[in-house]
């Protein structure tokens, strides 16, 4: 738990230094392809549910927070595979960030933006990044083979 703790702490301390040195809308052109901005979203991804009227803060706060307790638990008994504790630890400190942020500011901060040419990429940010990529390495764990916690085969002798 303390390197979902460690990941939390870094995307909330990446917030910080963006809120601090960035005003609310403010955008700095990094490449032609990439800028560094400050926006909130109240939403979910790509803003789903931004203009919902409230009430999505309390939900996917809630959320957040069963799903990471339901990884932890799973977590504490014991997974499959490394890659799955590690994408497990991904996705909780990740969780954990965004409702860091719905809770002390209703929103979630943003501050990653891809674009090309005028087409632009919904915002994103550093918890965003960990809870996508846990997904992905949670796909590819799905394809190793079953193990248990320790790293042994589940499978019978051979």
């Amino acid at each position: 738990m303390g390197m979902a703790a460690l990941l939390f702490a870094l995307d909330q301390g990446v917030k910080w230094i963006v809120a601090t040195n960035l005003l609310l809308g403010d955008r700095i052109a990094v490449t032609g392809w990439f800028n560094l901005v400050h926006v909130l979203n109240p939403g979910a991804s790509f803003s789903i549910l931004a203009d919902a009227g409230g009430w999505q803060r309390h939900a996917l706060s809630a959320l957040g927070v069963v799903v990471s307790l339901v990884l932890a638990v799973l977590l504490w008994r014991g997974v499959r595979s490394r890659l799955e504790t590690a994408a497990y630890i991904g996705l909780i400190g990740g969780a954990l960030g965004n409702v860091a942020d719905r809770l002390r500011i209703g929103a979630v901060v943003d501050y990653l933006d891809l674009h090309w040419r005028d087409m632009h990429w919904p915002a994103f940010n550093l918890a965003d990044i960990f809870i996508v990529g846990s997904a992905a390495l949670l796909m590819l764990a799905s394809f190793g083979p079953a193990a248990d916690s320790r790293g042994a085969d589940r499978g019978g002798a051979t």
